[in-house]
């Protein structure tokens, strides 16, 4: 009975201590969710502060960055996009933005996707403009650091008033 009583509490012992260990370990393994929920917070707020160095800092910087822009166009690169958002965000004030009905969705431990619905109020070139839609943002997890490395813009109706820039493709077929 003794042996029997030493085993039992060796094994409830053993049981406890490694319960204690996977407890501690869930709470110091990150949250991917809510690094990509704070990545997203920072984007969003250089957007409000049209800050196109704020904005461009969450994604990854590299010339296969690919953004599916709002107006129906192709940007590629991200340095292409960084001069882009510098040459619109001269001629944008007083931008506010909503975002509602974020989702994420985790597709691996080093990548995942978030989706929103937004509307956006905004003066372009002294004029007001105020635009909705969706998005879908792919991030992939590069380091330590979360990356935007596509983002899909939809508008619920574009603004036909908006010029296209050069360097925005209205297609991807020259990347074959």
């Amino acid at each position: 009975m003794k042996k029997i009583l030493s085993v039992f509490l060796m094994i409830f012992s053993f049981s406890v201590f490694a319960a204690g260990q996977k407890a501690a370990a869930a709470k110091t393994t990150p949250d991917p969710t809510a690094e990509i929920k704070s990545t997203f917070e920072r984007l969003l707020e250089g957007i409000r502060q049209s800050d196109a160095d704020k904005v461009m800092s969450v994604y990854e910087n590299s010339p296969r960055t690919l953004f599916f822009n709002n107006n129906g166009t192709v940007t590629i690169g991200w340095q292409t996009m960084l001069e882009n958002r510098k040459s619109l965000y001269e001629k944008t004030k007083n931008v506010t933005l909503e975002v509602s009905g974020v989702r994420i969705e985790m597709l691996g431990p080093s990548a995942a996707y978030l989706t929103a619905k937004w509307k956006q109020s905004q003066e372009f070139d002294g004029k007001p403009e105020n635009a909705s839609g969706r998005m879908t943002l792919i991030f992939r997890k590069i380091g330590k650091q979360w990356k935007i490395v596509h983002a899909h813009t939809s508008p619920d109706a574009p603004a036909a008033n908006r010029p296209v820039l050069p360097s925005e493709r209205p297609d991807t077929q020259s990347e074959k």
